[in-house]
């Protein structure tokens, strides 16, 4: 198991930033390694929600089904991705700030069969893959109009 975790600052509000991160559904428009996501789960987003995405990974689109374990709007989200060969499970947390939002992630990431032997690179990978995501996010929402 490999453990990634981080934090960046967010100039925006906890409850803007919660609630763009809740709905998976907005992840492609600052992840550019998430092509596709879509709610399989039906009612408002909350526990128990379900999400299927598609995630490049070597060039080939891969299938992630993401489940929300806990979901505690506006400062924490704990989910379980499943693929292939690996299981994602962590928290996305959001604190207020005086400027905005201090944003974290923390991530057990499991992998199975071949991919195991990948298991040391995988932390150092995913700690880069994930800060590339998030400040995506930041990108996204200090350089948009909040309002659309």
């Amino acid at each position: 198991m490999s453990r990634v975790r981080g934090s960046l600052d967010i100039a925006r509000p906890v409850e803007m930033v919660f609630d763009v991160v809740a709905d998976q559904r907005n992840e492609p428009s600052y992840n550019p390694h998430m092509t596709a996501a879509t709610k399989t789960s039906d009612g408002p987003i909350g526990n128990g929600t379900r999400f299927e995405a598609a995630v490049l990974s070597r060039g080939k689109a891969r299938l992630v089904i993401i489940e929300y374990t806990s979901f505690e709007p506006p400062h924490r989200i704990d989910s379980r991705s499943v693929m292939a060969d690996a299981t994602v499970e962590g928290h996305l947390q959001c604190d207020p700030t005086p400027a905005g939002t201090h944003f974290s992630w923390d991530w057990n990431v499991t992998l199975t069969g071949a991919a195991r032997l990948a298991g040391p690179l995988i932390g150092i990978i995913g700690r880069r893959q994930e800060r590339t995501i998030w400040t995506g996010l930041k990108h996204h929402l200090e350089h948009t109009d909040a309002t659309q």
